[in-house]
């Protein structure tokens, strides 16, 4: 602020503009303006007290008042306006210009437009100093500057990302490389952060990008990433993202990237074949940082976490997080789950619903409604195998499952050895022994229906026929009328007239 004290008392002790200039830094055509101005209202040394800098500015550069007769612009629709995509000031004066001229009111000029914008912008840029405690918060973000490394077989040159990470007290900081910014990289960051601090901060407060957020419609409705919340679940922090578009929300996480950034640049002389070797050396840079003291303030950011914040951040856990990923899937008709083209049974009564999934590299987990339904050990290998509990089958479909080939020929050595033979023959025909399970249990139902003899003699009567009957042939052989002889029932007897019909074709009694 210019100092209108001590012009009007230099001023009064003839001292010339120029000197008066060069005394407190301002400029001669401030000091000319401000002594003749103060001249016109009859200022004269000394001043009364209470007349300070900002009372004088006032009382003799009184601001500008609204132009007699002219609209003002709505500042708070222009506030909103500007954030949204294309609308800039010129836009909005020309469209301010033409309500205006609807209304008949006399419109400012463009740059007093602008004026009362740039005014209310700066009412609204007041900050406030948030005092953190020591392990209450980490802030954390993607770099906005890449590192770059090369291909040792193509020499192509790969850009790499960097995660930041910084706790809120000490500013202590975390970075680390990888080859790309999804969830994957994203949780591993993570968990090498909060090993790298020894412990875990209460609260996390993250960038809004997808792999935190997948859905954000202001400060009071976000919905945080599953994965990202079991993560953080695992470790007993909270999280709470920053807002879209609002940097200040984690202020130091930014500061942090901006370091980054000054250490991703010195290392742009550098040739690095690997992520790991590009991390050796940003680490070894990182350590440096760390180490170097405030400017100021004293101490220095390793020193004030080692000292006073450390010891007070959670414990890690006895295990480091497994990277879990989430799917929606559909229960089949046949109670499984498809995974990856492999498939994992679900109770039946969850037939047609759908259900939540999280997928690790050894584990599947079936959830419906935040309730594990079922586990499996997650398959590998060949597509198309089939993980199945019995206990997740229906009644009728577990018993099925109790019969097997043993089973069914000793059932068949209780008829007779002819079926024996049979069941044995029809259990050899599929390649897979389970696929004649059906036939077989066809074939012993046989002797519920008709007895156990014709069931054992038609089998033996099959048998002489082909070395390998099949269940359609044998019940075709038993339900037959002219196989009678052959199944126990006494033979009719002879026609010793050769081949005449006989009183019985025409309805008469038989001979």
């Amino acid at each position: 602020m210019t100092k209108y004290r001590e012009i009007i008392r230099l001023k009064s002790l003839d001292f010339s503009e120029r000197n008066i200039a060069t005394s407190i830094g301002a400029s001669r055509n401030t000091v000319s303006k401000v002594a003749k101005r103060a001249k016109e209202l009859n200022l004269r040394w000394p001043l009364p007290n209470n007349f300070t800098d900002c009372y004088l500015e006032e009382m003799m550069f009184p601001k500008e008042a609204a132009p007699t007769g002219k609209r003002l612009p709505d500042l708070s629709y222009i506030r909103k306006e500007l954030l949204r995509n294309g609308v800039t000031k010129k836009l909005l004066w020309t469209e301010y210009l033409e309500d205006c001229h609807l209304c008949g009111d006399v419109p400012l000029m463009y740059s007093q437009f602008c004026h009362y914008i740039h005014e209310d912008e700066q009412k609204r840029r007041a900050t406030m100093h948030i005092n953190r405690k020591p392990a209450e918060q980490v802030e954390v973000d993607w770099a906005g500057d890449k590192g770059e490394i090369t291909d040792p077989d193509t020499g192509e040159i790969i850009d790499v990302h960097i995660f930041v990470g910084v706790m809120a007290y000490s500013l202590y900081a975390f970075a680390e490389a990888f080859i790309n910014e999804k969830q994957k990289a994203w949780i591993t960051a993570h968990v090498h952060m909060f090993e790298y601090f020894g412990g875990v901060a209460k609260i996390l407060v993250s960038d809004n990008c997808k792999t935190a957020v997948i859905h954000n419609s202001g400060w009071y409705n976000q919905q945080v990433n599953a994965t990202y919340y079991e993560m953080a679940e695992h470790y007993g922090t909270a999280i709470m993202p920053a807002r879209v578009l609002r940097p200040k929300d984690k202020p130091n996480a930014e500061g942090g990237v901006n370091a980054v950034n000054t250490l991703i640049a010195s290392l742009r002389n550098g040739q690095f074949f690997s992520l790991a070797e590009f991390n050796r050396a940003l680490r070894d840079k990182l350590g440096v940082y760390n180490r170097n003291p405030f400017q100021k303030k004293e101490g220095s950011r390793s020193g004030i976490f080692r000292n006073e914040e450390q010891h007070l951040l959670l414990p890690l856990p006895t295990t480091p997080y497994e990277l879990a990923e989430w799917k929606t899937a559909t229960v089949q008709f046949n109670y499984h789950i498809s995974i990856d083209q492999m498939l994992y049974s679900v109770p039946h009564e969850y037939i047609k619903k759908k259900v939540d999934v999280r997928v690790t590299d050894k584990v599947i987990s079936v959830y419906i409604n935040q309730d594990r339904i079922a586990t499996h050990l997650r398959l590998h290998g060949r597509k198309g195998q089939y993980s199945t509990i019995p206990e997740h089958m229906p009644p009728n479909h577990q018993r099925f499952l109790e019969w097997d080939g043993d089973r069914f020929r000793k059932w068949a050595k209780q008829i007779g050895h002819n079926t024996y033979l049979a069941v044995e023959a029809i259990l050899a025909s599929r390649r897979v022994e389970q696929q004649a399970y059906r036939g077989c249990m066809g074939l012993l139902k046989l002797a519920d229906k008709y007895s156990a003899g014709r069931l054992e003699e038609a089998c033996k009567k099959a048998l002489t026929y082909t070395a390998s009957p099949s269940y359609k042939s044998i019940q075709n052989l038993i339900g037959a009328k002219k196989d009678t002889s052959v199944i126990g029932e006494p033979e009719p007897a002879t026609n010793q007239f050769g081949i005449t019909r006989g009183a019985g074709y025409y309805g008469g009694k038989t001979l």
